[in-house]
């Protein structure tokens, strides 16, 4: 079993800044591509930013310039640093992960719980 936990979502300010961690625990072979999305009420859950094993990353054009996605394989984790902050950043911000949990299996992609993050103007 695989389960990834985030943590650092919160209440903030427009123009603030939030620092959000997702951590992979279980049996873990390898882990590829790690990413957030967000879901705002109403809204379908849509693509933030993405970091493959080889760390190329990818982002939402409403985000470019303002979030930066990072990871620490030594500890499963990828990092999404969120600035200048904005209303419509409000979400619940998810993270997945396409992990091989072992060598013999195919890999799976894995989804955190989410965590709220409310962006105040």
């Amino acid at each position: 079993q695989v389960q990834l936990v985030e943590s650092g979502g919160g209440l903030v300010q427009a123009g603030g800044s939030l620092r959000l961690s997702c951590a992979a625990s279980g049996t873990i072979f390898s882990i590829r591509t790690m990413g957030w999305y967000r879901q705002a009420p109403g809204n379908q859950r849509e693509l933030v930013a993405v970091i493959t094993s080889d760390e190329s990353t990818t982002y939402a054009d409403s985000v470019k310039g303002r979030f930066t996605i990072s990871r620490d394989n030594g500890k499963n984790t990828v990092y999404l640093q969120m600035n200048s902050l904005k209303a419509e950043d409000t979400a619940v911000y998810y993270c997945n992960a396409y992990v091989r949990p072992v060598v013999t299996q195919l890999v799976r992609v894995y989804w955190g719980q989410g965590t709220q993050v409310t962006v105040s103007s």
